[in-house]
C-alpha cells in the first residue's frame, strides 16, 4: 500500500518510531501531529520540546546520547546564565538556542505555531510534515503530593520525584486541531493512523484530549494501530510506569491497550507481553520493541505498517 500515513508522538520514544516510519516510507507521504502539552516559556523563549526533538531526530541533528537537544552542543549560554544568577535548570545549548528565539520571534509576530513549525521542518532539511497537535495552547498540569506542578517543574525541576494523583490537559476543550491536522486524518487515501509508543498519560493524553483530534480517530475508516511504551511492566524510557502505578494503575502494556479502547485496531507488542490478556477488540501484534539501532527502528516501523495493511484487507465480520 502506498498511502500516506499519520503518526501521533510525543518526544523520544516517538521520535524514534517516526524516524523508522521516514525510512521506510516516502517521507513525504508521513505526517507527525506532535504533543505540545510540554510547551512553556522559559528565560522569555517558546519552548516546544516534543516538536524539537522530533525536527532534531528527522533532521539527524539529534544529540544520540541524550536521544533530545543537539548533538555536539555548546553550552557558553547557560555558563553565562549561571554567573548573572540565572534559572539553569532548563538547560538551552548555544545551538539549540537559536530555534527557540526564531520561534518566540515569530510567536511574537503573530504566526501560528503550525506555520512556524512547518518553516523549521523546511530548514532543516526534513521531508515528513510535523504538526503541532493544535495551535492553541494546551498545558498538562500535575497534581501531586506536594500540590500542582507544571509539566517542566515537575519532569525536570523536580525530577519527577512528587507522587502524581491526577492530571489535567488543561485547554484541551476549548483546543481546536489546525487545518493541516483535520486534513491529515481525513485525507481519503490514508493507509494507516498509527500511535507512538510514547508515555500514554503525558504525550499521547494531551492529543487524545483535544475533541477534534479524538473524534476524528473515533470515526475513522482506516485502521488505527498503537505501539507499547512498556515491555514486560518497564517503560522503555521516562516516567510512564511510576506515573501508572501512582495513579492506581497496572503498570502494564495490557493496560495502555485498555486506555486506547474504541480508538485503536490493532496494538503492537514486544514478544515477552505477547501472551498477556487484552481487550477482545484489539488485535494484538508481536514484534521486537526495542528500538537500540536504527535497524530496530525500521523493524518496528514496518511491523506497526504490516498491523495496519493486515486489518485494512481483513474481511469484514
Amino acid at each position: 500500500m502506498t498511502g500516506p500515513v499519520v503518526v501521533l508522538s510525543g518526544g523520544v520514544g516517538g521520535a524514534k518510531l517516526v524516524l523508522g516510519l521516514s525510512r521506510v516510507l516516502d517521507p513525504a507521504k508521513l505526517t507527525v501531529i506532535a504533543n505540545t502539552g510540554d510547551d512553556f516559556l522559559h528565560l522569555g523563549f517558546a519552548i516546544s520540546p516534543d516538536i524539537d526533538t522530533i525536527l532534531y531526530t528527522l533532521a539527524g541533528l539529534v544529540d544520540p546520547e541524550r536521544g533530545w537537544g543537539r548533538r555536539n552542543e555548546t553550552w557558553k549560554f547557560m555558563e553565562a546564565i549561571e554567573h548573572l544568577g540565572g534559572e539553569t535548570w532548563f538547560r538551552l545549548g548555544d545551538a539549540d538556542l537559536a530555534l527557540h528565539v526564531e520561534r518566540t520571534r515569530r510567536l511574537a509576530g503573530g504566526a501560528p505555531l503550525s506555520e512556524i513549525t512547518a518553516h523549521l521542518a523546511r530548514r532543516l532539511g526534513v521531508g515528513p510534515h510535523v504538526l503541532p497537535m493544535s495551535d492553541d495552547p494546551v498545558r498538562t498540569r500535575l497534581g501531586t503530593d506536594e500540590g500542582w506542578l507544571d509539566f517542566q517543574d515537575y519532569f525536570v525541576r523536580r525530577r519527577c520525584e512528587p507522587a502524581v494523583r491526577e492530571i489535567r490537559y488543561e485547554g484541551a476543550d476549548a483546543a481546536a486541531p489546525s487545518a493541516a491536522v483535520l486534513a491529515a486524518l481525513g485525507d481519503p487515501r490514508l493507509r494507516a493512523i498509527i500511535i507512538g509508543p510514547s508515555n500514554p498519560l503525558l504525550s499521547i493524553g494531551p492529543i487524545l484530549a483535544i475533541p477534534g483530534i479524538r473524534a476524528a480517530l473515533a470515526n475513522r475508516s482506516v485502521p488505527v494501530v498503537a505501539v507499547s511504551p512498556i515491555i514486560a511492566g518497564q517503560a522503555i524510557k521516562g516516567p510512564t510506569t511510576s506515573m501508572m502505578r501512582e495513579l492506581g494503575l497496572p503498570a502494564s502494556a495490557e493496560e495502555v491497550a485498555r486506555s486506547y479502547e474504541g480508538l485503536i485496531d490493532a496494538f503492537v507488542v514486544d514478544p515477552v507481553d505477547s501472551k498477556a490478556v487484552f481487550p477482545p477488540a484489539i488485535r494484538v501484534v508481536a514484534a521486537p520493541a526495542l528500538m537500540k539501532t536504527i535497524e530496530d527502528r525500521e523493524q518496528l516501523a514496518s511491523a506497526a505498517l504490516a498491523a495496519a495493511d493486515g486489518l485494512a484487507h481483513a474481511p469484514s465480520v
